[in-house]
């Protein structure tokens, strides 16, 4: 199927819909979906952003920016993770945790805004992970419309291209817990470790960056074709990363891939 008729495929989805509240994080994926649910369906749209330490600044900063260029109601509600129950424990299915918490408060959001549907921006790709987080997505009937139309990353972008979206190049995220190490406990201090260290490497300019928490170790994540750039700079961010907090900081010879914590699990029993 040619991609524009895939895109208005996912139009007509959403306008079946009749409204709709969609959990923005200002990435690629949920500012794709936002943007065209409200071409689609204009002031029957909400977007819902959770404000939390494992959610950056810089985030939620253009979270509102898009929303308030786009004319859309933007609700921000606090989903402090580290409050909820074995969360800072950090269990294999720590995402499952936190997405159940966050859709609970996203739904109680939709129905005081008389809102019927809300909507998340997983694609197809996202398939290829362990993503215990989408058990939540099930159980309340949250619903994912670029994963149902088989949407795939790079679909996304090069429709946010067109739609002339800045978000078509911007770097892939996750939320900060996803850096820890399963069993790490989880810390407001530690995420803001985790945060300043990514945080000066996108200032260097990397185009994708991870910092992988393990224990005092960071485990740096860049593309492959950048690991010339880490080392030149080497100096310079052991320095800054040690004034954070780190200890040893180390360069990940595979290079940047999502869900890298998980590959443990491969070695074991996903429960």
């Amino acid at each position: 199927m040619k991609l524009d008729d895939k895109y208005e495929r996912l139009k007509v989805y959403l306008k079946n819909l009749e409204s709709a509240a969609v959990a923005f994080s200002s990435g690629v994926d949920s500012t794709f979906l936002l943007k065209t649910a409200h071409e689609v369906l204009n002031n029957n749209v909400i977007a819902v952003t959770a404000k939390s330490c494992s959610f950056p600044k810089r985030e939620l900063e253009e979270a509102i920016d898009f929303c308030r260029q786009e004319k859309i109601k933007h609700i921000i509600i606090n989903s402090e993770e580290l409050e909820i129950e074995g969360f800072k424990n950090n269990p294999p299915n720590r995402c499952y945790l936190c997405k159940k918490e966050l859709f609970e408060k996203i739904k109680k959001t939709a129905e005081l805004n008389n809102i019927k549907n809300i909507l998340e921006g997983s694609n197809k790709d996202d398939d290829r992970d362990y993503r215990p987080g989408f058990q939540a997505v099930k159980e309340l009937n949250v619903k994912s419309p670029l994963k149902e139309l088989c949407f795939t990353k790079d679909e996304i972008r090069n429709l946010s291209k067109k739609l002339g979206l800045k978000t078509a190049d911007k770097q892939s995220f996750a939320c900060l817990s996803s850096r820890f190490a399963y069993g790490e406990e989880i810390t407001e201090e530690k995420l803001n470790m985790v945060d300043k260290a990514e945080q000066m490497l996108l200032d260097l300019n990397f185009k994708q960056v991870r910092v992988r928490l393990h224990s005092n170790i960071a485990r740096i994540e860049v593309m492959p074709s950048e690991f010339e750039k880490l080392l030149t700079n080497r100096e310079q961010i052991t320095k800054y990363f040690k004034k954070i907090g780190f200890i040893y900081i180390t360069m990940d010879l595979t290079g940047y891939r999502t869900g890298s914590m998980n590959e443990i699990l491969k070695q074991e029993s996903i429960p």
